[in-house]
């Protein structure tokens, strides 16, 4: 192999200190909790949790498995793709062992396997809900079924699985369901001319074509993407054939086609609508499909897409999807902050995104909202402990408010044991363990070092970077490349937005190096190179576009890429109380004791007091008196891991 015209990474090793304590807290409590959850084992209760729809407190989700495996009797319970709590959870798993070898673990994983294939259909289907409850309506209602959505997730799981374990039976089963999915869906006859109503088996079957080198597979994965809205109405015919009154999922059929993706093909969309997961998964698909096949109309959307939700519908944690209903996106610089939704689903989704946009073209850009999803908005997903979870991700809650205005109901200040539509949880615990895979993009000849996540990484032919930080905390990242063959390659590294002032070190000389679409690049010929950055971390007082109805006149606090938060138990309430100046004096420091260790953030404002209660609600409008304050901000992901109160990020100024 001439590494000077492709290299290949082999291994990434992840040091950081921040994220090895949450990949060690995936291994040692998640897996385990989730997995005791799934099968009914844990005493949690979910009656607190808006997204419950009558759901108690079983997940069941194995136990469907065993129903359709034969291994015992009953019915499906949960939602029709209950499944895919398993797999997401199976595909986590897998990822834990490439750097947290479990014996154990293993064993029940490679069961896991075993019951999977006893309970997939001769066929090759696989959708518990259809197989047990109604085996005459497979495929029927596509709108509302999630059974590609289903089968997608699998698809991904048993791919990984076999990556990182090479069992064959894992990857069979995902072909199996990939080669029945081909045999009914496409335009030939006799064949179905739809697609699902969630977006997932597009990604699914990129990742299968990927490992497989089949063909058919990404042609098919290319069909579901072309096909999208070519009819419009496909999904009220299938609704009206199945029985229009007969739904899934209720008051699905009533939500427009856009929410699905569906109102007009892919190539003619100008705005990402509808679902916020739906839309993150569908850009992920045609990112994928457009770098295997060259579809320059597919990938046209994909930065129409991009440049909407990044630039008009994203909030400042990274968060996407506006509005309770549908937890959808509304419209442009709609980004409410007490009503959000900000699915944890969503923001891993984003991750998905950017990555895929990362192997096809080296903008910074990408790298940066990449970046915000994984110290932010995907993060706050989880507490602290490993064992709560937010569906919701808002900027701005309040106890009272939740508890009292049904319009807020969906906001918990705590985090929750566990969800009626559990999507979520697994979900974040895949994009943790798997976090070694977002580091480094590799295209020919060129290296992109796009995270500031501590690692060893290793290449072909001996090539080794090693990265060593104390991020997100230290903008120090130092960096020594070894090459003893002394290959030629490029390495590019990402010089963040947010960092408006970087120092560039080569061998311990400073360099001034131009930035093209945020990285420096290096031609890399010697041995060995030592690199080292300084990066902006002062703390910065943020405002968003005047076009945002919701946050004119406030302002919020980012250092390096984390985004903080106010929250009732460093500062009293009401937290409306408070303002602060875009000029206003910070200080910052970090507090190992607190939070697992955080950085804290101090900033200057003042308050007004509280009114007394039962004093005249309006009176004429006077100035006044604000007393001088000190607040304290904690990092956004960490909020509601100590008492129940309020939390805001963005503050009157």
């Amino acid at each position: 192999m001439d590494i000077a015209n492709k290299i290949r990474l082999k291994n990434v090793e992840v040091t950081s200190d921040f994220w090895k304590r949450y990949r060690e807290l995936v291994v040692k409590e998640v897996l385990p909790y989730q997995w005791k959850v799934m099968n009914d084992e844990a005493d949690i209760s979910i009656s607190e949790d808006p997204q419950n729809n009558g759901r108690d407190q079983n997940s069941h989700a194995v136990a469907n498995l065993k129903i359709a495996a034969g291994k015992m009797s009953g019915h499906h319970y949960g939602f029709p793709f209950q499944d895919t709590d398993v797999y997401k959870w199976l595909e986590a798993a897998a990822y834990s062992f490439g750097y947290h070898p479990n014996a154990d673990l293993q064993k029940i994983t490679n069961s896991l396997i075993d019951l999977i294939a006893e309970a997939q259909d001769d066929d090759g289907y696989l959708s518990t809900y259809f197989q047990i409850d109604a085996p005459e309506r497979k495929f029927k209602r596509l709108q509302q079924s999630h059974e590609l959505y289903t089968m997608g997730h699998y698809i991904e799981a048993g791919v990984a699985y076999y990556q990182a374990t090479g069992n064959q039976k894992a990857l069979d089963i995902a072909t199996r369901m990939a080669d029945c999915i081909d045999d009914h869906f496409g335009l030939e006859e006799g064949k179905i001319p739809g697609y699902d109503g969630h977006p997932e088996i597009e990604l699914a079957l990129s990742r299968l074509y990927e490992e497989t080198g089949k063909q058919k597979y990404i042609d098919l994965a290319h069909y579901f993407l072309k096909q999208r809205g070519q009819d419009p109405d496909f999904f009220d015919k299938q609704n009206r054939a199945d029985g229009w009154d007969n739904d899934i999922l209720e008051g699905m059929r009533n939500l427009p086609k856009s929410y699905y993706q569906a109102a007009e093909p892919i190539i003619d969309q100008q705005t990402a609508d509808g679902h916020a997961v739906r839309v993150v998964y569908l850009c992920t698909g045609m990112a994928y499909v457009a770098r295997f096949t060259g579809d320059k109309d597919l990938l046209a959307a994909c930065h129409r897409f991009w440049k909407d939700i990044v630039r008009r519908r994203m909030y400042i944690t990274g968060n996407i999807g506006s509005t309770t209903i549908g937890e959808a996106f509304t419209y442009d610089y709609d980004l409410p902050n007490d009503t959000m939704y900000g699915e944890t689903c969503a923001s891993v989704g984003m991750s998905f995104f950017a990555r895929q946009m990362l192997n096809i073209e080296a903008k910074g850009e990408y790298a940066d909202i990449l970046e915000k999803e994984l110290f932010n908005g995907a993060l706050s997903g989880m507490a602290l402990d490993g064992k709560h979870f937010f569906y919701v991700n808002p900027l701005e809650a309040d106890p009272a408010a939740s508890k009292g205005n049904p319009g807020k109901s969906h906001v918990l200040t705590h985090r929750a044991d566990w969800f009626g539509c559990a999507c979520c949880p697994a979900n974040l615990a895949r994009l943790i363990t798997s976090v070694d895979q977002y580091l480094y993009t590799v295209n020919g000849d060129t290296i992109l070092s796009h995270q500031f996540i501590s690692n060893k990484a290793e290449f072909d032919d001996h090539v080794e970077v090693v990265q060593t930080n104390h991020f997100p905390w230290s903008g120090d990242i130092h960096y020594e490349v070894r090459n003893p063959e002394q290959h030629a390659f490029k390495l590019g590294i990402r010089i963040p937005s947010w960092s408006a002032k970087t120092e560039i070190a080569i061998n311990g000389a400073i360099q001034s190096l131009p930035v093209k679409d945020g990285f420096i690049y290096l031609n890399v010929t010697e041995k060995s190179l030592v690199i080292d950055l300084k990066l902006d971390m002062s703390v910065k007082i943020m405002q968003a576009s005047t076009r945002v109805e919701s946050d004119f006149g406030k302002v919020a606090v980012q250092r390096g890429p984390v985004i903080y938060a106010t929250e009732e138990t460093d500062n009293q309430a009401p937290l409306w109380l408070y303002k602060v100046s875009p000029e206003a004096k910070t200080t910052y420091h970090y507090d190992k004791t607190l939070l697992n260790g955080v950085g804290v953030v101090q900033i200057a404002g003042t308050r007004t007091s509280l009114a007394e209660d039962g004093v005249p609600l309006y009176t004429p409008a006077t100035k006044r008196v604000q007393d001088p304050i000190t607040m304290q901000l904690i990092p956004y992901y960490a909020w509601a891991n100590r008492s129940d109160g309020q939390m805001r990020v963005w503050l009157n100024s």
